[in-house]
């Protein structure tokens, strides 16, 4: 079965998941921000054997440890879609920016692309496409447990913003509505900040999405 554990890291409060699979206990780690010291007390707490980074996008407090924490341990990184790149490139100067610790630039193990799947001991999660917050964003979908790791396209009660380069406004809403919403009003997703919700819930009463 698959289980999940979430940590929040960094001055941003992002929501860091480690997802494994109970038989072999192997675990893959999405979207390491930071804090990398925090990640691996969870890993050592759980019991767990690293294999993989996956990355929903490139933002600073998504993708800041990817390169660091690839490199300490000799992991693949997997994701995001090709479309986020120049967001990864420019890890270095976001992290300037932003007051984190200096991030690396790398270039991932593994591209997704809309449709693709990811596995984590004998259990595998469904990539999604889903720009408009970046245009590489990507969610992972666990339907066996019926969740969603959505990253920053929605949240409990508001959506992802989309006033950074390559944002999209209308872009984010089909992601939501056509990508996100087929997979069921029960399915709750983790968001990559703030309190887990689900998307019947947010169809009902999200303020940007509501009633779509």
């Amino acid at each position: 079965m698959l289980h999940y554990h979430t940590i929040p890291v960094t001055a941003f409060q992002q929501n860091c998941s480690l997802v494994w699979c109970d038989q072999q206990m192997e675990a893959a780690v999405i979207d390491p921000g930071g804090d990398l010291d925090r990640i691996e007390a969870e890993i050592a707490r759980l019991g767990l054997q690293l294999k993989a980074i996956w990355l929903t996008h490139a933002h600073i407090d998504h993708a800041g440890g990817a390169g660091e924490l690839a490199e300490q341990r000799g992991l693949p990184i997997i994701g995001p879609h090709p479309g986020d790149q120049f967001w990864i490139d420019g890890l270095p100067q976001q992290s300037q920016m932003f007051g984190f610790p200096p991030a690396q630039s790398f270039v991932p193990t593994r591209w997704l692309q809309d449709g693709d799947t990811v596995s984590i001991g004998q259990e595998t999660l469904q990539v999604r496409h889903c720009p408009g917050h970046t245009p590489g964003h990507v969610v992972f979908h666990a339907p066996q447990i019926a969740r969603c790791f959505v990253g920053d396209v929605l949240f409990a009660g508001s959506i992802g913003r989309t006033d950074f380069p390559q944002g999209n406004h209308q872009q984010l809403i089909d992601s939501i509505t056509q990508r996100l919403w087929p997979m069921g009003d029960a399915t709750v997703f983790i968001p990559g900040h703030g309190p887990e919700s689900s998307f019947g819930r947010e169809r009902q009463s999200n303020p940007y999405v509501g009633g779509t």
